[in-house]
């Protein structure tokens, strides 16, 4: 094996069949959006909820125990709104290229809009849903509602950072207040999500005997039951299945995996625009020699 990894890994998405991509939030921090600290993008587009609630970084505004629910609207306004206008980040453009002559699935625990800017929808299970869908907070029926036009309205209501209550959204059939479509324990697992989950079957099967390539992607251990476990599990079970973690923080993976993954300690900004380099690079020479 290469001992330079970005090699490494451009040979082995060469070589594979098939790459199953496992997207966690550290992929979105190397494009510029951290949900879990207080960045700059946090001081400039939220600081104002800072100065009236304390809250320090998006992860903790979203589930943040306001006082009321009009508080609760305003930020979940803001902040669905930074993230759909938000352009896609870099990473997230360099992956797409880095799988484009590869059949590929992306598994993530994001929920911030950035993977569906850039991938077709068909290719990815959001297991912890969509920021740009609410849903009904029982839930009392199976539907998911684009909430586009109503984040809108709220935004142009909103007063003293409040959202106010004629402007919250109400599920059009039983009339209770909707959420937006994001894990809790209200989150509507339904048709949507099913048809997610299928995908994400259907692609394992399809490759599970062949080739196959895991790339665990700015993968923390907040939710290790969804990508990072399933992940050890398929790379001990599938015969020609091999892992590779890449992360900034230190990980790695169990001893019996040994000779089966690759551990890569990196920015994942970095790393990323290293791997198209090297698939470009690599593929002007390949054609170079065709010709």
């Amino acid at each position: 094996m290469n001992e330079n990894p970005i090699c490494t890994v451009a040979d082995l998405i060469r070589q594979a069949d098939a790459v199953l991509v496992g997207a966690g939030s550290g992929l979105s921090s190397a494009a510029g959006y951290n949900h879990y600290h207080n960045d700059q993008n946090f001081q400039t587009h939220f600081g104002d909820f800072e100065d009236a609630y304390g809250i320090r970084n998006l992860f903790q505004g979203f589930y943040y125990l306001y006082s009321k629910p009009e508080q609760q609207w305003g930020f979940y306004a803001r902040y669905i709104d930074f993230m759909e206008k938000a352009p896609a980040g870099q990473p997230y453009l360099d992956l797409r290229d880095a799988l484009a002559e590869k059949d590929y699935f992306i598994l993530t625990t994001n929920c911030d809009v950035q993977l569906p800017k850039v991938f077709p929808e068909e290719r990815l299970f959001q297991f912890q849903g969509d920021f740009r869908y609410f849903q009904c907070s029982q839930p009392c029926h199976d539907k998911l509602y684009d909430n586009h036009e109503m984040i809108s309205s709220m935004l142009d209501a909103m007063e003293k950072l409040e959202v106010p209550s004629e402007h919250s959204p109400r599920c059009p059939l039983c009339g209770w207040k909707m959420v937006p479509w994001v894990q809790d324990n209200t989150f509507l697992q339904g048709s949507e999500w099913q048809a997610g989950y299928q995908r994400y079957e259907t692609f394992v099967q399809k490759y599970h005997e062949r080739k196959l390539l895991l790339l665990e992607l700015g993968v923390g251990d907040m939710t290790p039951s969804v990508i990072k476990l399933p992940f050890w599990d398929m790379t001990s079970k599938f015969p020609d299945t091999f892992l590779v973690t890449v992360n900034q923080a230190k990980s790695g993976a169990p001893e019996h995996l040994h000779g089966k993954s690759l551990t890569v300690c990196d920015d994942l900004s970095h790393f990323m625009q290293a791997l198209r380099r090297e698939q470009n690079e690599t593929n002007g020479k390949n054609n170079d020699s065709e010709v």
